[in-house]
């Protein structure tokens, strides 16, 4: 299994049915992008959001986020989010909304 598949169920469960939303499955990995451009994923057990510089300056302060890097070299604008991090339903939604909320000010691809 390459990603979380019970992590896979809840977040399209939980995730905003938003104009523009289509599921994307690459690279062993599982997400949503959002007119074109990614929005929220899961690799392995972790969320990973794109919540722009601003915002994951912000959430990087948190406990259990940390930043993007599974190619080796820091992504800026994305966070990885722990599984401790997500446990409940709200704080999945949570970082989904910051997600949703940062890539739809980015142009459609």
């Amino acid at each position: 299994m390459a990603y979380d598949e019970n992590l896979a169920k809840r977040l399209t469960a939980l995730m905003p049915k938003v104009r523009g939303r289509s599921e994307n499955r690459m690279f062993g990995g599982f997400g949503y992008l959002l007119n074109g451009n990614m929005c929220v994923g899961i690799n392995g057990d972790t969320l990973i959001v794109r919540v722009g510089i601003d915002t994951a300056q912000k959430i990087l302060q948190e406990q259990h986020v940390r930043p993007m890097d599974f190619t080796g070299k820091v992504m800026k604008g994305w966070a990885t989010i722990d599984p401790p991090a997500i446990i409940q339903d709200q704080d999945l939604i949570r970082f989904c909304q910051l997600a949703i909320d940062f890539v739809q000010t980015l142009p459609a691809k």
